[in-house]
Order: C-alpha cells, then structure tokens, then sequence
C-alpha cells in the first residue's frame, strides 16, 4: 500500500497558502495504520529501544503503537503545565512566539536508549527542542521518526546535523 495515498491534503488550513497533510486518514484505515507502524519500528527492531518517546498529540497515538511493537515502554513529551509530577522543561521558537516542552524528571533512567516519534517534520523546531530536552533528561536518542516530512523546510537535515539518524515515510517535496 502506497501511505501517501492515504494522507488527506487540505488546501489553505489553517491559514492560506499551507498545505495541511491531515494523517487523520491515514490513522482510521487499519491496513494503513498497522503499515506505518511496521514500517516506523523495522529499523529499529535490533536496537534494543528502551522508551519510545512521542511528542503531543499525534506523536502519542503512533509513538504508542512504536512502543507496543518494539517492546519498549512510552514517554510522553507535553506542553508546558500538562505534566504532574516534576518535569524537565525546553523552551522553542514558532513562527510567531514561543512555547514549551515538557517530561516527567524521572520519565528517562540513566542512558536509556531512546527512540523519537512525531507525525510530521517540517522546520524541525518541536523536534529539536524534543532532542534537546531528552538529551536534559540523559536519554540516549537512537533515532527519530515520523511519517511525513516537509524536506524542503530543513527539518530533516536538522535533526541529522544534531547527531540523529531519522527514518521517514512520506516526503512532500516543495510543499
């Protein structure tokens, strides 16, 4: 099965001019669905993943699945104040403003091999500030992977250039 077909374009949202790739589709189908979290965990079968490590909210539903598939347990990476407990927290810049990520302090024990999860990369900011704030908590991230990527926005390349291997799905060139 070919998972771009899969992936709904919705012009114009939520503003114009981007082209929003809606995996809301790709998630209700269940062939799609159970391919792409195959497809997302092969790589890392023989790496002995400790936490799978998924950034809110999409990054939750397949990062949890990941998890499930490679026998490893699920870290949630939250907006700022969603977190109970004591959290490490990393600031990052959006297009307009900022935000914050947050983990439970004891979410990572020691160099836990990490494995990063998210829907899409487009600029890599949430991305970034993941790594960096695993990285606080001492995770040792093996890699990252997300079912879409926007390539000519550098998210990818950022990611690589901070020392992490990423596995991608789907790629929308010039989008």
């Amino acid at each position: 099965m070919n998972l771009k077909d899969t992936i709904r374009t919705i012009p114009d949202f939520p503003k114009p001019g981007i082209m929003y790739r809606d995996i809301t589709t790709l998630l209700t189908s269940r062939r799609a669905f159970a391919q792409t979290v195959i497809e997302m965990s092969a790589p890392y079968q023989t790496k002995n993943i400790d936490n799978v490590a998924g950034i809110e909210a999409r990054g939750f539903t397949v990062g949890g699945a990941i998890a499930y598939e490679l026998q490893a347990g699920f870290v949630p990476i939250r907006k700022k104040g969603k977190l109970p407990y004591k959290t490490y927290a990393q600031d990052y810049d959006l297009e307009y403003g900022s935000d914050t990520l947050e983990i439970h302090a004891d979410a990572i024990r020691g160099q836990e091999k990490v494995l990063l999860v998210d829907d899409l990369i487009a600029t890599g900011g949430t991305a970034e500030a993941a790594v960096k704030l695993l990285r606080k908590a001492g995770a040792n991230i093996v890699g990252a992977a997300f079912i879409v990527s926007l390539p000519d926005l550098g998210g990818v390349a950022k990611l690589v250039s901070m020392g992490i291997p990423v596995t991608v799905l789907v790629e929308y060139e010039g989008e």
